[in-house]
């Protein structure tokens, strides 16, 4: 089984999403999602989600294209990586915060064989949670 790992906030899931999520289970058989911390996104983007994190990986689990949903570590964004050792790790278009860091992550934990794509975008003018949650 080759296992794919997507992360994101998914703060009301929409078109956009559900289009990442079919590009990811392209690279693999079994797709892990993984929602961020409330205080984690509130760090990274200035403000909290609408929905909070227990709302939100409830949607990902009730979603049909996702095989497991989780919420992120809150204080080690790398150790769901760890412990669950996917065989690729795509990131979308717009994720670079976190993809600036994560090949040298990888390679410092021994996970350097993990495989990194990034996906392209679903006409981010109209499906972007930051245009969508205005």
């Amino acid at each position: 089984m080759k296992k794919v790992m997507v992360f994101g906030t998914f703060d009301g899931l929409h078109e956009g999403h559900l289009d990442f999520f079919r590009q990811a289970r392209e690279y693999g058989d079994y797709l892990i999602v993984v929602a961020g911390r409330d205080k984690n996104v509130e760090k990274l983007k200035g403000n909290l989600p609408k929905k909070d994190e227990e709302q939100r990986v409830g949607d990902l689990i009730d979603c049909d294209l996702v095989d497991d949903a989780l919420l992120g570590d809150e204080t080690d964004p790398y150790k769901l990586i760890e412990n669950l050792k996917p065989d690729v790790i795509c990131l979308g278009y717009d994720q670079h915060n976190y993809a600036d860091n994560l090949e040298k992550e990888l390679k410092e934990r021994g996970l350097e064989n993990i495989e990194i794509d990034r996906l392209k975008p679903y006409k981010p003018e109209k499906f972007h949670s930051s245009i969508l949650n205005k």
